[in-house]
């Protein structure tokens, strides 16, 4: 189906407007026409294999999850110029309508189907949600259904590609934006969900710990926020040398009180029952995201700054998405340390690169990134009863050419997609279009309708 979809745009390269949206409209149709053919299978549910209390917290973890890509919206909204704030939330918002389509007909068969080789799931598994019902899958989750598993997993999907919108943020065309998350999701994102989640993935059975997405999430959104930042090229007012000032700081407040509200069922719920190591992680996911805040802004005053709120944000998810491959497999004493080198490690990141003339608008790499990486190689050194503080170099090791593999895979295969898109349709605005801003160039609103001059 996908294929049909790059050629249909190939075809249709550089074309705008109705004429390109009646490509993926005519899909969404097509979809829902063969879905018709591929009822759902209805089995018998033994409810002695579920469990009332594991498939309640897997409900609202999920809920939780989702939470946190409205919430990723403000937090990015509020960090760019007025004229664009609409655009940049917008941006996560259609994450929720076009991953949720693609990992029903096929997105989630090829994370979590039947291995191929270790790399991919089969497609045919569970394509168009066939199989996927009320009965549990005792090699993904045994004590919940497998549809409520596979929701749970979508909120990871869905805000991964969300994630990576900061660093092209106030210069990306909307309809590349939708076929780049579409081509990323399924060629990026699901053959590195299997491999490090799906039992039979080679980096699970190599010993890569990923207790919620460090790798398959922050890493990966870090890595293609870098390849974007690269490709895309520098902003008029970054060429200009001009300075950026968020237009909204409690957007940016309430954005990351979400993203943390939400972080409990990302973390927590990724022990997929209610148990202890479900709080555990619930405890180790507030104390490392505690610790980064109050790091970045200790670090920034020692460094002759002010503690600001902008700061205090930024620090606190700097440290949530550290402690995220981590979360069920180190102590809670470890997680202090984690937020806090996650903090000044991304505090160091942050500053260099506003000293390059790389344009990673707002920050993508540098936080969550190297905050990714930073948690993977903490996971190798922190785990409990395998890492190396406790004399086990197998798990440090793995995880190391593991960080070594990832990156070029998505890296490289971000850099490939970007040029992919573009030579379909151009990926970036036209110059007036980006001094016009987003809002209005992209969608014909405003933020202030009421106040054309603020808008600058």
């Amino acid at each position: 189906m996908f294929a049909i979809f790059f050629i249909m745009s190939t075809k249709q390269k550089n074309i705008n407007g109705k004429k390109f949206y009646f490509i993926p409209f005519s899909l969404l149709i097509l979809f829902g026409i063969i879905g018709l053919f591929f009822p759902e299978v209805h089995t018998e549910v033994n409810s002695n294999q579920l469990n009332s209390g594991d498939i309640a917290w897997l409900l609202t973890a999920s809920g939780l999850v989702m939470l946190m890509t409205p919430g990723l919206g403000f937090f990015y909204g509020g960090m760019v110029s007025p004229k664009n704030i609409i655009s940049t939330i917008l941006q996560s918002f259609i994450s929720l309508g076009v991953i949720s389509i693609l990992w029903v007909v096929i997105g989630f068969s090829l994370s979590f189907g039947e291995d191929i080789g270790g790399i991919i799931g089969n497609p045919f598994t569970y394509f168009m949600f066939r199989n996927v019902g009320g009965a549990p899958n005792p090699d993904l989750a045994a004590t919940i259904p497998l549809a409520l598993f596979a929701m749970f997993q979508l909120k990871f999907a869905i805000i991964t590609p969300a994630l990576i919108t900061g660093s092209f943020a106030e210069r990306v065309r909307f309809s590349s934006y939708l076929l780049f998350i579409s081509l990323w999701s399924l060629l990026i994102y699901t053959p590195l969900a299997h491999m490090t989640w799906h039992p039979e993935g080679l980096l699970r059975t190599k010993g890569v710990l990923d207790f919620a997405g460090g790798t398959v999430v922050h890493m990966s959104a870090g890595l293609a926020a870098l390849a974007g930042a690269m490709f895309l090229g520098r902003r008029k007012v970054h060429l200009e040398g001009k300075s950026h000032e968020p237009a909204n700081i409690p957007y940016i407040l309430l954005g990351t009180g979400m993203l943390w509200f939400g972080w409990f069922g990302f973390n927590a719920g990724s022990a997929l029952a209610a148990n202890d190591q479900a709080t555990h992680a619930f405890v180790t996911t507030n104390t490392a995201s505690a610790s980064a805040m109050l790091s970045w802004i200790f670090f920034d005053a020692i460094r002759g700054g002010k503690p600001t709120a902008m700061g205090a944000c930024i620090g606190a998810v700097v440290g949530l998405v550290a402690i995220t491959p981590a979360a069920g497999f180190v102590s809670i004493a470890s997680s202090i340390l984690i937020g806090a080198i996650a903090a000044i490690i991304s505090n160091i990141a942050v500053h260099w690169k506003s000293k390059s003339t790389l344009d990673d608008t707002l920050d993508v790499f540098p936080c969550h990134g190297i905050g990714g990486i930073v948690g993977m190689i903490a996971t190798g050194i922190f785990a409990k009863d395998v890492g190396l503080i406790f004399g086990k170099t197998e798990t440090f090791i793995v995880h190391l050419i593991a960080l070594i593999g990832v990156s070029i895979f998505v890296f490289a295969g971000s850099y490939l997609l970007y040029w992919i898109t573009n030579f379909i349709i151009p990926i970036r605005v036209s110059e007036e279009q980006e001094e016009q801003g987003l809002d209005l160039s992209q969608h014909g609103e405003s933020a202030y309708k009421l106040d054309p001059f603020i808008i600058k």
